[in-house]
């Protein structure tokens, strides 16, 4: 099937003097006592649409156009033709389209189906109708009126009208933020979706900081010759959750010490459980006096390096001058208020996760960076996922003019009943305010009902809230009533959802709903599906 479509613009000034013409003497006659015509109702309706053509025209600056369409349709049987022929005319006319077969002016329409933009005029009256800038905008090949952005980047196809899907997330005129939900089932393909993201924006040179705690994002790593950091039992890679870094607060901000206070309360929570006020008050006692000996305080420069004549040098403290774990643990040990923490830190200090118990000896400064929690364990996996977390934070806040992403794969982990309220409300202000700082949010999970979780799903609902474009996969009936409580889901797009393919989704952008399916190139599939392989060598190695 070959279709050809010509568009002839009228002169503005001749159709509204026509229409004009035309409004005038159908009211007339619509006034006068015709109500025993049977035309009426016809000409009631051409006397709106004329009032409503000529207002476009006038007040919205719209273009009068003429619309030809020709389908020529072509088999090698004469009953298949006919076949398709009847296929394509049920299709249209369920669209409320009128078709009429070109019989005795075949060769006229199949000559104005090739490339020789010659439409006979022969066959221009039979085919002609009216349309305007705004309807004739629909009919132009792939070109979506929704979701269309200038400078995004390619996402996939329209599933309805396969027009292309290209966003443009860090576009702040059009989106309130840059922040991303990405919801579906295992096998859903919420994972390809989200490497084929960070595939294409790393080649637009924007920083991004993925959080994996299946390892499922190794192999782009390497392709994309990114910085692989790797925690467990088994790695020589360590972070000292205590330290405190320079990007931490923004030039010209004060207050180094009590904002890494604030935030080792919410990771100590998920060590010792939810604490009362007055622990959370004992526990920051001990956390001041342990970076006090270490000769930092609540004077910013304390951070930094003092020369032999006490003069402060701008060289801020090195890992190896910050407390550690263990500086913690025996400050504890001398409290009998504290003893219960010290007790909960010793697989921290002495036991399986004694890799907490280090100095920093990595550095930060690739534009793709996977943190890889894999080792950590089911049990564990928060531990890492915060402490990344915090880390990619400060290098969010580093730099306003730069754009950013960080990718948070499983966040119900953070944000669940498993986690506590100081971290869920962690992570709830870095989609509230990374905004700011340049960058983008993206939340990854198939677990609904777990994101819901905490306080009856406050959190879970705030981050949807604050993320201008969300991505929903295939879901079950059971996720998909809980994702409707919290979002303006139709009935028909809870089916819809039920019943999506493997790479298909319903993403809402914005104000708009549209079905979607995610493409790629061969080589994105190659880099992308070449992980299992990727993953032998890697657990071998």
């Amino acid at each position: 099937m070959n279709i050809s479509m010509f568009y002839e613009k009228q002169d503005s000034y001749k159709i509204i003097k026509d229409l004009t013409y035309h409004i005038g003497n159908v009211g007339v006659e619509l006034k006068e006592n015709n109500q025993n015509r049977q035309d009426i109702d016809i000409a009631a309706f051409t006397y709106n649409d004329a009032k409503y053509i000529r207002k476009e025209i006038q007040v919205n600056n719209e273009d009068l156009y003429y619309l030809y369409i020709y389908i020529m349709v072509y088999s090698e049987s004469k009953k298949e033709l006919e076949y398709y022929l009847n296929k394509i005319e049920g299709i249209t006319q369920s669209k409320g389209i009128q078709t009429r077969r070109a019989n005795f002016r075949e060769e006229e329409t199949y000559i104005s189906c090739m490339p020789l933009m010659h439409n006979a005029e022969i066959i221009k009256e039979v085919s002609r109708r009216n349309i305007l800038t705004s309807g004739l905008l629909a009919t132009y090949p792939f070109i979506s009126s929704t979701i269309f952005d200038e400078n995004g980047i390619f996402i996939g196809t329209n599933i309805y009208n396969n027009s292309l899907v290209f966003i443009d997330r860090y576009n702040t005129e059009k989106y309130k933020n840059a922040n991303i939900c990405i919801f579906g089932t295992s096998g859903a393909g919420k994972s390809f979706y989200t490497k084929l993201l960070i595939l294409r924006y790393k080649l637009l040179g924007i920083k991004q900081y993925i959080i994996d705690p299946e390892r499922e994002y190794y192999n782009i790593c390497n392709k994309l010759k990114g910085t692989h950091i790797k925690i467990g039992p088994t790695s020589k890679t360590y972070i000292n959750i205590l330290e405190i870094r320079k990007e931490s607060i923004e030039e010209g901000e004060t207050g180094y010490l009590a904002t890494k206070i604030g935030r080792l309360i919410g990771f100590f929570n998920l060590i010792f459980g939810e604490m009362d006020e007055e622990e959370k008050a004992l526990l920051e006692e001990k956390l001041i006096e342990t970076y006090k000996q270490k000769g930092i305080n609540f004077n910013d420069d304390s951070l930094y390096k003092i020369n032999e004549d006490k003069i402060i040098n701008k060289e801020f403290k090195k890992s190896k001058d910050m407390p550690i774990l263990k500086d913690l643990y025996n400050i504890l040990e001398k409290d009998v208020r504290t003893k219960k923490f010290k007790t909960k830190l010793i697989p921290f200090v002495e036991g399986s996760m004694k890799f907490f118990n280090e100095y920093t000896n990595i550095e930060l400064q690739n534009d793709l960076i996977i943190a890889d929690i894999y080792d950590l364990g089911e049990e564990n996996l928060k531990y890492g996922m915060y402490l990344f977390t915090d880390i990619f934070w400060d290098k969010i806040k580093e730099n306003r003019e730069e754009k950013k992403a960080i990718y948070l794969d499983e966040i119900w982990r953070l944000i669940g009943v498993t986690s506590n309220k100081n971290v869920a409300s962690f992570i709830y202000k870095i989609f509230k305010t990374i905004r700011k700082y340049g960058g983008s949010s993206v939340a990854i999970t198939q677990d609904i009902s777990d994101l819901f979780s905490l306080e009856e799903g406050i959190y879970g609902k705030s981050i949807l809230n604050n993320s201008s474009i969300k991505t929903f996969f295939s879901l079950e009936e059971e996720n998909i009533k809980i994702l409707s409580e919290f979002t303006n889901l139709s009935e028909k797009e809870k089916i819809e959802i039920k019943s999506l393919k493997r790479g298909e989704c319903l993403m809402f952008v914005g104000e708009d709903h549209i079905l979607t399916k995610i493409e790629s190139s061969e080589l994105e599939k190659e880099i992308i599906e070449g992980e299992k392989n990727i993953e032998k060598n890697y657990n071998s190695n």
